[in-house]
C-alpha cells in the first residue's frame, strides 16, 4: 500500500511566480514562465510535463535557489527560498560524476563540504550504495560503470545529503528503455523507503504516470499551469506494475490532448 503523503507544510510551493530573462539584443525581457502557482506536500512525487522552452527546468532552477523568481515566492519547507539550501537537492540527465573519484567517494562528496567524519560518510555511502544496486561498486570509478549504474550513483550521491526534496530534470532520458524501465523502478521503490518528496520534469508520458501521485501540466512559454491531474493507479512504488493497469493509456490519451500531441500526430 502506497504510504500517504505527509501533511503540514508544504515541502516546496510556487505562489504567484513569474520569470523573466533578458532578450539578447532587445531591449524587452522574455516571459519565461506566468503566474505559477502550486504546492506539493511532504512524501509526495509530482511530475511536471510540457512542450520544450515551457519553463519547467526554470521552474527547478529557482526551487533550487540557483535562479530567483522576477515575481513571486518560492518556499521550501516553509521557508523563503533565497539562495542554494540544504533541503533540495538536483538531479540531472548527466550524472556530473567526478571522474578522479571513486563511486563511494563521488557519494560523499556534499556529505565532506559539510564536514561530516569519514567514518559517518562511509556508512551513508555504503548503505545507499547497497540500496541502489551497486553493492561491490564503492571502488571503482565512474568509467568502470555503464551509464544507467552511473545513473544510480548519481542518485545514491542525491539523497546522501538526506534532502527534505528531490528536484530531477529527466534524469533516465539518456538511457536504452530496458534500463530506464529498471531506474525508474529503484528510484520509485528508494523514495517510497525513504519517504522523499520529488519534483520531477520528464517529456515521457507513460514515465509521468507511472511515478506520480501527480502531474502538472504546462503550456507554451510563457509557461503557466494548465492542468493538474491526480494519477488513481495504486501501488507507485512499483511502476512496472502500473505500466500494466488498464488506465495507463487513459492517462497518457488525456496528457497527449493537453499537448495537442494527438493533433500534430493526425497533422503528420
Amino acid at each position: 500500500m502506497d504510504k500517504a503523503p505527509v501533511t503540514g507544510t508544504a515541502a516546496i510551493e510556487f505562489i504567484g511566480v513569474d520569470k523573466r530573462f533578458p532578450a539578447r539584443g532587445k531591449s524587452a525581457e522574455v516571459l519565461a514562465a506566468r503566474d505559477i502557482h502550486f504546492s506539493i506536500a511532504k512524501g509526495e512525487v509530482v511530475s511536471i510535463i510540457g512542450p520544450s522552452g515551457c519553463g519547467k527546468s526554470t521552474l527547478l532552477n529557482m526551487g533550487a535557489g540557483l535562479s530567483k523568481p522576477s515575481a513571486g515566492t518560492v518556499k521550501v519547507n516553509g521557508e523563503v527560498v533565497s539562495g542554494p539550501n540544504k533541503h533540495v537537492a538536483f538531479m540531472l540527465q548527466k550524472d556530473l560524476l567526478m571522474p578522479w573519484r571513486t563511486i563511494a567517494q563521488n557519494v560523499e562528496f556534499g556529505l565532506e563540504l559539510r564536514g561530516v567524519p569519514h567514518a559517518e560518510r562511509q556508512v551513508v555511502s555504503t548503505r545507499l550504495l547497497n540500496q541502489c544496486h551497486l553493492k561491490g561498486f564503492g571502488q571503482h570509478y565512474p568509467n568502470q560503470l555503464s551509464g544507467g549504474m552511473r545513473q544510480r550513483a548519481a542518485l545514491a550521491r542525491t539523497l546522501a545529503v538526506d534532502p527534505l526534496v528531490l528536484l530531477m530534470d529527466e534524469p533516465f532520458s539518456a538511457l536504452d528503455a530496458q534500463t530506464k524501465m529498471i531506474l525508474q523502478q529503484d528510484l520509485a521503490q528508494t523514495v517510497q523507503s525513504e519517504g522523499k518528496t520529488v519534483v520531477f520534469i520528464t517529456h515521457d508520458l507513460a514515465e509521468a504516470v507511472t511515478l506520480s501521485d501527480r502531474i502538472l501540466v504546462m503550456s507554451e512559454r510563457p509557461g503557466t499551469l494548465i492542468e493538474e491531474i491526480r494519477v488513481d493507479i495504486p501501488d507507485r512504488a512499483n511502476p512496472m506494475q502500473r505500466r500494466k493497469h488498464p488506465l495507463l493509456a487513459d492517462y497518457v490519451s488525456r496528457l497527449m490532448a493537453l499537448l495537442k500531441l494527438d493533433a500534430q500526430a493526425d497533422v503528420h
